[in-house]
């Protein structure tokens, strides 16, 4: 170039493209560009080069610089009019040729143009005919659920308009009913490089994202959609929720809101606003939700459980027995409700295990990850994890950190992950340093922590939450690992094929009824609930006077939360409160409502409300100090005391308790018979009532059953932590070699 001008340059470029020497012609004419980037010729001739390479798009700015540099060349506008025919543009090539004609352009057959612009369009009316058709079949075969027959037409419509935006977007929602989230994504990009402002594409891909976890990717998805359409009811419904997701529940009741002012029949707003008001604690408030949703859409499901639910919060009896007859069928045919959230309302293995499975397809149907290859040989340490939402101040951790911390380093690596929220307490201190490796990845996808778990080379991972608030099933549903467990969190099955395991006990799950749990059984020898020996009780004196209680009284108690109780054990405690003079039955505030309700029905079935004593929130040590101030723990039926039961009997109180059929109603017989206190276990509501009297009337029987249970919290294995902890690591081995022996998952039974 030093040596010359930019005309020779421009006559070589010129013989080279002539020549058929294409590359050395670019190569020249990028040269000049670099010089003088406006050059007309060089635009020009780029252009047809890059026509030439099949690259027509990109050859349009090179023409439209060299329009704008020399308006007056026919041949200039000839090309550029050319290729927006090859490109199909026929509107954008028509405004063209318009524009030169009327600024009087000579030395072009524009006529020639015209008849190719007319050809054209022939042509591309038909191709669009064709492409609507094979789009309008996809969409009858997506209707009639046919996915992939489908997909084959969307793809059909593309390859003949590759420019069809709509199809781009209908492909996406296909794929992503096939929980292919990723391609999914992809296809909505390409609706959206097409035409920029497609506001449901934006939607479903934040749909698809928020599948994902990718929280806030989703949300910037959502307020692009909404920056174009802001009349989009379904939209300002779908932020609510990843707001929610996010726990930033105001915002969340401010998107629902803004919902249902657009679209005042909006159920699923009504419904997702019940479900935000409720985690505010506004159980009145979520309540009114739930009835406006069921009063657009009375088959909403999922709305009349979280009803039934939260009015067992505050236990509105009368409006759950209006309903009573309804349960049986929510949730066992097709729609999807709370497993968890039923669980007070019926003790029913075979429901619970529908119900189970029904959840699991609809929020857990994610495309596994490749499965990963066995290794060749045994690791010297097998790597556990642990997953949980909890890992705070909650029941959970607190009877579990002492089994975290007494693991044998020797034969396991020990990973925590917390999955959801985050806590500073002084619980979540000590179970940060009782895994060998702790991560917070609540952040991250679903996707991505499975994707993590496994570069973590975790061998069993263990779902600490099932399905209770805020769970992140979707991790497992990918496959983290090559054995999953369920465990502690959630009393019954997943019902879902990637979980292998459910931690149990042969009471809890006797060999009748494996046949409503998903899992194989991982029996321990005494009891499926860990304890920790080590929790300290508060050595502030305490009386009963300040908890409310009368010096002399017979203090029946509950510590269970309020949507445990039924009318069913509330009639035989106020019974029983006729029955045993100067008693008095201590229960657990759950909330403000709650205890007026109970109070009421006290004195409906002619019971002093002043006989019922509620008890407020107190730090751990002093509630499980407060223990020793009440004579009998009394136990609820169709989900009995759980972590509550082991409070009292770690506290010395006795607990009676009736056995049920189901996981969650089988839990305290299951602790009573590691403590050594089988006969406190009933069978009926008869029995249940009747040794609840015999002990509160015969202070001698109650006080040898207290010195029993004394001796036995130290002799017996319900609060033998250390042996829990080798029983469960028994289990895990087990689980462990069976895999490596390429079995599939089997019965566990560990030995005492």
């Amino acid at each position: 170039m030093a040596k010359l001008t930019i005309n020779q340059v421009l006559q070589q470029a010129v013989d080279a493209h002539k020549a058929g020497q294409s590359q050395e012609a670019h190569r020249l004419y990028a040269a000049i560009l670099k010089v003088k980037p406006k050059h007309p010729d060089a635009n020009h001739n780029t252009g047809l080069l890059t026509v030439g390479f099949g690259k027509i798009e990109l050859a349009l700015p090179f023409f439209k610089t060299a329009l704008e540099a020399n308006p007056s060349n026919a041949q200039f506008w000839y090309s550029h009019i050319v290729a927006l025919i090859k490109l199909e543009r026929l509107i954008d090539a028509k405004a063209l040729l318009d524009q030169a004609k009327s600024k009087g352009i000579k030395g072009a057959d524009f006529d020639q143009l015209e008849q190719k612009l007319n050809e054209a369009n022939k042509v591309l009316t038909i191709k669009s005919n064709t492409a609507d058709a094979y789009y309008n079949m996809g969409i009858a075969l997506q209707k009639q659920n046919k996915l992939e027959e489908a997909i084959v037409a969307y793809n059909k419509a593309l390859s003949i308009k590759p420019d069809y935006a709509n199809a781009y977007n209908n492909m996406g929602t296909v794929l992503q009913d096939q929980s292919k989230l990723e391609e999914a994504v992809e296809a909505y990009n390409k609706v959206l490089s097409i035409k920029p402002n497609h506001a449901e594409a934006y939607y479903n891909m934040g749909n698809a994202l928020k599948e994902q976890g990718k929280l806030e990717e989703a949300i910037e998805a959502y307020n692009k959609a909404l920056s174009i359409r802001p009349d989009n009811a379904d939209a300002f419904n779908a932020l609510g929720i990843a707001l929610q997701e996010q726990s930033k529940l105001k915002e969340a009741i401010e998107a629902y809101k803004k919902a249902l002012a657009l679209k005042r029949n909006h159920a699923e707003a009504y419904y997702n606003m019940g479900n935000a008001l409720q985690e505010q604690n506004k159980p009145e408030e979520a309540i009114v939700a739930y009835i406006k949703a069921l009063e657009i859409n009375p088959n909403h499901e999922a709305a009349r459980v979280q009803k039934l639910h939260k009015q067992a919060h505050i236990c509105d009896w009368d409006s759950i027995a209006a309903e009573l007859t309804l349960v049986p069928k929510l949730g066992t045919t097709e729609k999807d409700v709370s497993p968890f959230a039923l669980l007070p309302l019926g003790d029913v293995p075979e429901r619970h295990l529908i119900r189970s499975k029904i959840y699991a397809k609809a929020n857990c149907s994610q495309k596994t990850l490749p499965k990963k290859a066995k290794p060749s040989k045994r690791p010297k340490r097998i790597r556990v994890g642990y997953f949980s939402t909890d890992f705070k101040e909650h029941p959970v951790p607190y009877l579990i950190a002492k089994v975290l911390e007494q693991h044998n380093r020797n034969q396991f690596k020990v990973f925590g992950y917390s999955v959801y929220g985050s806590s500073s307490c002084a619980m979540r201190q000590r179970l940060e340093k009782s895994f060998d490796s702790f991560r917070d990845v609540q952040s991250m996808s679903d996707r991505d922590i499975a994707l993590q778990v496994r570069q973590d080379e975790i061998d069993i991972a263990i779902d600490l939450n099932g399905y209770t608030g805020d769970a992140r099933t979707g991790i497992f549903a990918y496959r983290a690992a090559p054995i999953q467990i369920n465990y502690l969190g959630f009393p019954g099955t997943l019902g879902a094929d990637f979980m292998d395991y459910i931690v149990a006990d042969r009471f809890l799950i006797p060999s009748e009824n494996q046949k409503y749990f998903s899992e194989k059984p991982l029996y321990l020898p005494n009891t499926y609930l860990p304890t920790d020996n080590s929790r300290e009780f508060s050595q502030k004196p305490i009386n009963r006077y300040e908890m409310g209680l009368p010096d002399d009284a017979f203090v029946f108690c509950c510590f269970n939360n309020n949507y445990k109780i039924s009318p069913t054990e509330f009639d035989i405690w106020m019974r029983l409160l006729t029955k045993v003079e100067n008693s008095v039955f201590w229960l657990r505030k759950s909330n403000q409502i709650s205890s007026i309700n109970m109070k009421n029905e006290a004195q409906k079935r002619k019971v002093d409300p002043s006989r019922i004593v509620f008890a407020d929130k107190l730090p751990m040590d002093e509630h499980l100090a407060r223990h020793r101030l009440a004579d009998l723990f009394v136990d609820t039926f169709a989900f009995n005391a759980h972590t509550t039961a082991t409070e009292a009997l770690w506290a010395g109180l006795p607990v009676v308790t009736k056995l049920g059929k189901g996981f969650a109603a089988r839990v305290a017989g299951s602790l009573l018979n590691a403590v050594g206190l089988p006969e406190l276990v009933t069978e009926t509501e008869q029995d249940y009532e009747a040794l609840i009297l015999e002990l509160a009337t015969n202070p001698t029987k109650l006080a040898k059953i207290k010195e029993k249970l004394a001796t036995n919290r130290s002799t017996q294995p319900l609060f033998n932590t250390e042996l829990y902890t080798k029983h469960l690591e028994s289990g895990y081995l087990q689980a462990y070699e069976s895999y490596f022996d390429g079995n599939l998952p089997q019965t566990i039974i560990v030995p005492k």
